[in-house]
């Protein structure tokens, strides 16, 4: 897992020769701690302020060098705007921009959980925490060189200030296994193939179990004997073996049923005989992120150990051409028994899925089941990078999903099923073909999805447009967000524990 700044939290206290990060609000009204601190510096601030025309707009800041009267390297301001409106949300934005003030050279850091009214809560300063480990995210572990003048960034010692340490602390310790999933989920989508394959992702999903989750992999010959032969059928072309990955994490009653994640996991997609244009290719990549959120997803349940009982699934194949390869044409016989024409060997997460869904339907008797999938180029035309595409078969689950993306910023917009659809996916040959042409593209994968669903309540996210080449957030820069973790975690926290 990628290494972050060594979060600690600590009375209020300025750093010496480091860096001090103070909030203020839209009058310029700094909290008790913070005027404490500043009082050797006289107007110093206001008279800075002034020159800049730095008002405390929500994100602005305003940095000083060497301040006089502090001894410190940097002091940094940032605005909260009306702080009085704030949720949890904004405390995680700012604890990302706070850390993106904190220069590559530094070793340590103070940032004051301070508000105009008083020191911010624990909870507030552990969201400050949080927001400041995913903004610290890099992945730069194949780098040797770097460009002139640049130093390799060092990891710092950051301290949030606070009035009760103790306190912040413990709010810290969930919210930390949720950071690190998110940070897991990352690092395995920013992973080049040729390193993170099937077999090895499957591998990398086993260390959950020092965690408690009960982690089962399925090989081939496994799956030949329980029928996925749409799975199989992806990753016939590919010297790698396919595999799923099973997790279990049981944090809730015995015998309660189980809620349930699936994940598409293309470790690489070329398209297959299908071919893609090479121009771009190499992001495919990350055509796994649905099967990275849930591992990620899987690690924040089990690193606060979720009062619930939960199901992770993720399919792992390569698409590749090969003369073993699945062709155009071909009909694969589903672990359902339903059959499907390939119309198009690029479409192969829906048939990855379709087994994977299924499978985890008819053991499990879930609760619920989502799947999360770079499913569809269609999604990306329709909503573009700032929503997933959500289709569902269940108006509650829908409903709760979209209120945790609201309250995660990690958003989602539901999109119409219907049977009109489903007679586009109608095949001459099979009970279904697997692309249903140009129009309406994610939506006709979806519908091919309900088909192995049964009555299970059901809802799919497609995730093309949020997990690769993820919009760059005060507290992400990086290709991927981890896209996910956040949403599902905040679900199952506020909806299916007891």
């Amino acid at each position: 897992m990628a290494e972050g700044p060594k979060l600690g939290f600590a009375p209020f206290t300025a750093p010496s020769k480091g860096v001090l990060i103070l909030f203020c609000d839209e009058k310029l009204q700094f909290g008790p701690a913070a005027r404490k601190v500043l009082a050797p510096t006289g107007d110093l601030v206001a008279r800075a302020a002034a020159s800049e025309k730095f008002t405390g707009k929500s994100g602005s800041a305003l940095e000083l060098v060497l301040p006089a009267g502090l001894d410190v390297a940097r002091l940094v301001v940032i605005g909260l705007g009306k702080a009085s409106d704030l949720t949890s949300k904004d405390f995680i934005r700012f604890g990302g921009i706070a850390m993106g003030k904190v220069p590559g050279s530094a070793t340590n850091a103070v940032i004051f959980a301070d508000l105009p009214g008083g020191s911010m809560k624990a909870g507030q300063a552990a969201d400050l925490a949080f927001g400041a480990r995913l903004r610290a995210y890099a992945f730069d572990r194949y780098k040797t060189k770097r460009k002139e003048g640049e130093d390799k960034p060092q990891v710092a010692n950051v301290s949030i200030g606070v009035s009760d340490p103790g306190a912040a602390r413990k709010a810290w310790a969930s919210r930390e296994g949720v950071a690190n999933g998110v940070v897991l989920a990352r690092d395995l989508i920013n992973e080049p193939a040729n390193v993170l394959f099937p077999k090895e992702f499957a591998r990398r999903a086993e260390a959950l179990k020092k965690l408690g989750v009960t982690v089962e992999v399925l090989d081939e010959k496994t799956m030949q004997k329980l029928g996925m032969n749409a799975l199989l059928g992806v990753g016939q072309g590919s010297v790698r073996e396919s595999q799923v990955v099973i997790m279990r994490w049981n944090g809730g009653k015995r015998g309660t049923a189980p809620v349930a994640f699936i994940g598409k996991g293309v470790c690489f997609d070329t398209g297959g005989i299908s071919i893609k244009p090479a121009s771009g290719m190499e992001d495919m990549k990350g055509d796994m992120a649905g099967a990275a959120c849930v591992v990620g997803l899987m690690h924040a349940l089990a690193a606060r150990k979720a009062k619930v009982n939960v199901i992770g699934a993720i399919g792992l194949v390569e698409n590749m051409p090969d003369g073993k390869a699945q062709r155009p044409g071909d009909i694969v016989t589903t672990m359902s028994g339903q059959t499907i024409e390939i119309i198009n060997t690029d479409a192969e997460g829906r048939l990855v899925l379709a087994d994977v869904l299924h499978y985890v339907a008819t053991k499990y008797s879930p609760k619920f089941m989502i799947d999360l999938a770079t499913l569809t180029g269609a999604i990306m035309v329709a909503l573009g990078q700032e929503y997933a595409g959500l289709f569902s078969n269940d108006d509650k689950l829908s409903e709760r999903l979209t209120k945790a993306g609201d309250a995660t910023g990690e958003r989602v917009w539901r999109m119409p099923l219907g049977p009109e659809y489903d007679k586009m996916i109608d095949s001459k040959f099979a009970d279904m073909k697997n692309t249903g042409g140009r129009w309406g593209g994610s939506i006709t994968a979806a519908q091919l999805l309900q088909r192995f669903v049964g009555k299970t309540p059901w809802a799919h996210l497609d995730i093309a447009g949020t997990a690769l080449g993820s919009p760059q957030t005060d507290i992400n820069k990086s290709w991927s967000a981890g896209w996910g973790v956040r949403l599902l975690e905040r679900l199952v926290a506020d909806h299916y524990e007891k």
